[in-house]
């Protein structure tokens, strides 16, 4: 008889010999179905995270898991010092997918992040004319595009900042959904290269902007020359019941007479988390050919970017995207999750609002960031069969797997609104 090992001895492992970066919920997980995790004791979950929307299509996806092993069983990796049959066919698979020119391939969100400011800096030097190291990009409040070096020099978490500098220069701060802002350092500042913005601010707390802040941003981004950068790793690939976020309530990618209100094209698109439905490392920049050609041999690179194993995991969770309407389904279940969620805040004392679109979605707790109170009611969701991950302090952030069924989806809500009210009188 096999014998079970407690949660406590991974988490012990992990706290020993791993870097303290990370302040998990005390679970510890081992097998993934759809929208279903499992603990090594057994315990079965919904997943409400998926994983920061990396597992849209539900974790191990048959069709996902089958093209990853049938290429691995092929060739793993070649690096970019020789032609692979795999690249070019993804490149423009994704290219034709989203309706851009040129793809440069990448692993992670973060790396897709700096290369599109190395990108988005040398066009402003060849192509708009700005002098040498002179060139800026405009950024937001409360932004999250990752941690690396360059990312946390602009970044509002002091957690993440502080003792990592000295800081890189060149990024101009404003608030998030301030066109007002945005168009008085356009008006001030020449040496402007690009708008970096996520069209939804996830980590934040899903803040959604208003309606029209994309496309009055894109606006004036093109009165002034400056290319609009949207970091889609969280909110693209059908996350909040569109394809891409920028695309307001449409289903595709800018090409149908629906979609030409609502659309706004980005100069630059950065993909990553469920452009591989969570199977592999794999993200993207995208741009059209204009802007993309100023990348020369020599000037960026990665050993595992555009990799076989990468192309084909990508392709095929891209056609379970699209083949299984699971955009449609999240635009659906969306509005179901926030109705039923304000019917309970319209009588709660705990939570003040639901926000969000598709299924991403936040609850703001009726409590300071400084309060453990969004902390407790996740450990007690994870005690009823629901994980889910503060954010923000006060802020619980809700973004199932994209495969969820309306009954699943209302379950889920049964979990959630039950496991509030144990808190209502406290």
């Amino acid at each position: 008889m096999e014998t079970l090992i407690p949660t406590s001895y991974f988490i012990d492992l992990e706290h020993e010999h791993g870097a303290h970066d990370y302040h998990p919920l005390p679970v510890v997980l081992e097998r993934g179905e759809g929208v279903y995790l499992w603990d090594v004791e057994g315990k079965k979950y919904y997943d409400f995270l998926s994983a920061y929307s990396a597992v849209n299509q539900g974790h191990c996806h048959p069709r996902i898991v089958h093209a990853l092993k049938e290429q691995a069983s092929k060739l793993t990796l070649t690096s970019r010092a020789f032609h692979n049959n795999k690249l070019g066919r993804y490149m423009e698979y994704v290219t034709s997918y989203f309706g851009f020119d040129r793809l440069l391939p990448s692993n992670t969100g973060a790396e897709a992040v700096e290369a599109a400011i190395k990108i988005t800096r040398k066009w402003g030097y060849v192509k708009k004319g700005i002098p040498e190291n002179k060139a800026e990009i405009i950024v937001c409040s409360q932004n999250f595009h990752g941690r690396t070096s360059t990312i946390i020099s602009f970044s509002s978490d002091p957690g993440s900042k502080n003792h990592f500098g000295p800081h890189a220069q060149g990024f101009i701060t404003i608030p998030y959904n301030d066109i007002e802002a945005l168009e008085s350092i356009l008006e001030t500042h020449p040496h402007i290269a690009g708008f970096l913005v996520e069209p939804i601010q996830g980590e934040a707390g899903v803040y959604t902007p208003d309606d029209d802040f994309i496309r009055r941003a894109k606006a004036l981004c093109e009165e002034y020359k400056v290319l609009l950068m949207a970091d889609e790793i969280q909110t693209g690939i059908g996350r909040t019941g569109a394809l891409l976020a920028v695309c307001g309530n449409c289903s595709c990618a800018g090409h149908c007479e629906q979609q030409k209100e609502t659309y706004t094209r980005p100069d630059v698109l950065i993909l990553g988390k469920a452009i591989s439905g969570g199977t592999y490392p794999v993200s993207a920049v995208l741009c059209d050919a204009e802007v993309m050609e100023v990348l020369q041999p020599g000037q960026h690179g990665s050993t595992f970017g555009g990799n076989p194993m990468a192309c084909t995991v990508a392709m095929e969770a891209l056609e379970v995207i699209r083949e299984e309407h699971l955009t449609q389904n999240a635009r659906r279940l969306g509005k179901i999750f926030r109705a039923k969620m304000q019917a309970y805040i319209d009588s709660s004392s705990v939570v003040l609002m639901v926000r969000g679109r598709g299924l991403l979605n936040a609850i703001v707790i009726n409590d300071t960031e400084e309060s453990d109170t969004a902390w407790n009611i996740c450990m007690k969701l994870k005690e009823n069969g629901l994980l889910a991950k503060p954010t923000h302090g006060n802020i619980i952030r809700f973004a199932p797997p994209l495969v969820m069924t309306e009954s699943q989806l209302l379950e889920c809500i049964s979990i959630i609104t039950s496991t509030l009210k144990t808190f209502e009188s406290k």
